[in-house]
């Protein structure tokens, strides 16, 4: 069965259709990579996926759960399914280790002192376990986006969503998130990612799923894919890209 079933899916914003159904099956340990133009839906599929979005049509179910709109269940969801935007979000007032805390105590009801030691331990797995204390403004875009990861990590989601967790930071402090993002794939972790990294999405991912004007125009293993593109809008995007 697989992990996040998608069916059917359209979405709307007034009257433009952004998502004109979309079918996508996930299984368990699947690294799937969104790639395609600007405006082609990818990461208002990411937000339907963890209930960011309300959908118009169809059905996303995630664990055997289908996707209700009503607060319970949205919180639910998000607890299963961790999202990491362009943006890091953190709250600038707070440490890293607060950061990462703060949703394990709000939402999951943890105790102080577990959401610190799963902070501490999540800080670790990205590589920033001596940063606890340090404030976001002292430290690096790309620190600041493993700080993210680890927050969502914290949550000990089934799945994550990634949306372009790289395209706001500078060229050389991509690297540093990507090399994360490729541990959590090597270790099994069901992950989503919108991405314009052609050359890691063809490296880690078993799926690429190339999206134009909200349909899924071509999908397939990345090597295929890249490869043996079938139609004219995904030679062109690769011809971009490379």
């Amino acid at each position: 069965m697989p992990l996040i079933d998608i069916d059917a899916l359209h979405k709307s914003y007034g009257e433009t259709e952004v998502l004109k159904g979309i079918d996508l099956h996930i299984k368990k340990g699947e690294v799937i990579a969104l790639i395609g133009k600007s405006g082609s839906g990818k990461s208002t599929l990411l937000r339907c996926i963890n209930g960011l979005e309300e959908i118009n049509k169809g059905a996303v179910s995630v664990d055997g759960q289908q996707l209700v709109n009503d607060e319970m269940h949205l919180r639910n969801l998000r607890q299963k399914v961790g999202m990491i935007f362009q943006q890091f979000n953190l709250f600038p007032h707070k440490t890293a280790g607060e950061n990462v805390m703060l949703a394990q105590q709000v939402v999951k009801k943890t105790s102080k002192s577990d959401a610190e030691a799963m902070a501490r331990k999540m800080l670790d797995r990205v590589g920033l376990g001596d940063k606890f204390d340090n404030y976001p403004d002292q430290l690096s875009g790309g620190q600041q986006q493993r700080v993210a990861i680890a927050r969502a990590l914290a949550m000990e989601p089934i799945a994550l969503l990634c949306d372009e967790v790289t395209s706001a930071l500078d060229p050389e402090l991509v690297g540093e998130v990507l090399e994360v993002v490729r541990e959590l794939a090597s270790e099994g972790m069901t992950l989503i990612m919108v991405t314009h990294e052609m050359a890691f999405a063809r490296d880690v991912c078993s799926r690429l799923v190339f999206m134009h004007q909200g349909r899924i125009h071509e999908m397939g293993a990345p090597e295929e894919v890249f490869t043996n593109p079938q139609t004219p809008e995904l030679r062109s995007f690769i011809g971009m890209s490379h």
